[in-house]
């Protein structure tokens, strides 16, 4: 019995010394794991339900996450997004009220309910499409800067077409399914990309709240569908959307520290969830980096024959680009410079290039020039010269 008990008491401190020392390293392992992570603060990109989504940065067009970002899909309600940058292009005067078409009375969809002969202005027709989704309001607009949708709907594809959007082909103003109406993630970003950088259209997308009043009298409230606007830091737009094909889409922007990001899902259930974890995403790890900052040039250039040895030079423009912490070696500056400079030189004259490649593309490229003015030697410095050598 003695024996049995003294096995059973080996085995039982055997056990306990085992685990303490599994407890040890996993503990050490997981110390060393989260130590690393938080040297690299890299955050994976966030997983998605949409069919297609697409992030980029706006002023530079860079992917910086995508997923089926290319296919052509339906689009619903985010149709409004061109609906309204090419109605703000098109028409010289958003003030002035105007009756509206009796063919935008009764348009099936979201509506803000217009009247036959009810006077509106477009802008604020343009706020009711961008807040509440009025599909009455879109056919409004078409049909008083085409005069008819179709002339309307053809400046929208010239549009697409201008900004580059190639998988996109628009049939209606409101985005109601219909054959041969689409876009893909990507197109969408770059189509709400510049439509931001119209301060009308800024303005009307990352509005919340507005009330209009017709000529009439007749006071709508209006309340913007894109909870973003109300939940998100930075949020400044831009449109929701949903219909049985394209289901539920969302077009959403923001603007953090230098940094404008457009975020867009197709037929995503969780559209505002996912917007906001792939914006976070966005903004956690990339910064907006002037890459000029990393040109090195020489202080100053000689100069033959000139009043002065030597000219100084500087190089023109910025080029601001979004990267992450571990892409920063992956810019390469390339320059050409000329050997000497022969006068007269103005202030500003071109004596170099630099180009930006970031991985072998290249991104950017600029002038160096002098920053004085430089003369030739007169005749006295030259005889000067001549003398002091003899």
């Amino acid at each position: 019995m003695k024996k049995i008990k003294s096995v059973l008491a080996v085995s039982l401190i055997f056990l306990l010394v085992s685990a303490m020392l599994f407890s040890f390293f996993y503990s050490a392992f997981r110390l060393t794991f989260v130590h690393a992570n938080a040297q690299t603060d890299y955050i994976a990109t966030p997983y998605t339900s949409a069919k297609a989504m697409c992030l980029i940065e706006a002023e530079t067009g860079r992917v910086l996450a995508e997923k089926n970002a290319e296919t052509s899909l339906p689009m619903a309600s985010t149709t409004k997004i061109m609906t309204a940058i090419t109605a703000i292009e098109n028409c010289e005067d958003l003030d002035t009220p105007f009756v509206i078409d009796e063919k935008a009375v009764g348009v099936s969809g979201t509506s803000m309910y217009l009247r036959k002969g009810e006077t509106l202005s477009m802008r604020d027709l343009l706020y009711a499409l961008m807040t509440v989704s009025a599909n009455d309001a879109s056919v409004a607009i078409g049909m008083h800067v085409g005069g008819t949708i179709e002339r309307f709907v053809d400046l929208m594809n010239f549009t697409a077409y201008k900004i580059g959007a190639d998988s996109t082909h628009f049939e209606n103003t409101h985005g109601l399914d219909e054959k041969g109406h689409y876009t893909s993630a990507h197109d969408l970003a770059l189509i709400s990309a510049y439509a931001l950088k119209n301060k009308t259209f800024k303005e009307i997308v990352s509005t919340q709240n507005i009330k209009v009043v017709s000529a009439e009298g007749k006071t709508r409230y209006l309340h913007n569908k894109n909870k973003l606007l109300q939940t998100f830091d930075g949020a400044i737009g831009v449109k929701t959307g949903y219909t049985d094909d394209a289901g539920r889409c969302l077009v959403s922007a923001a603007e953090r520290d230098g940094m404008r990001l457009v975020c867009v899902v197709l037929n995503c259930g969780s559209m505002f969830e996912d917007c906001s974890k792939l914006l976070e995403w966005g903004f956690a790890n990339y910064k907006m980096v002037n890459l000029c900052e990393g040109l090195v040039l020489p202080k100053t250039l000689p100069i033959e024959q000139g009043e002065l040895n030597e000219v100084e030079i500087a190089s023109k423009g910025s080029f601001y680009f979004p990267l992450s912490e571990d892409e920063k070696e992956n810019v390469e500056i390339k320059v050409e410079l000329l050997n000497s400079l022969i006068p007269p030189m103005d202030e500003g004259s071109k004596v170099g290039t630099y180009e930006i490649y970031f991985n072998n593309e290249l991104r950017f490229s600029g002038e160096i020039v002098t920053i004085k003015t430089v003369r030739t030697r007169t005749l006295a410095q030259r005889l000067q010269d001549i003398l002091e050598k003899w």
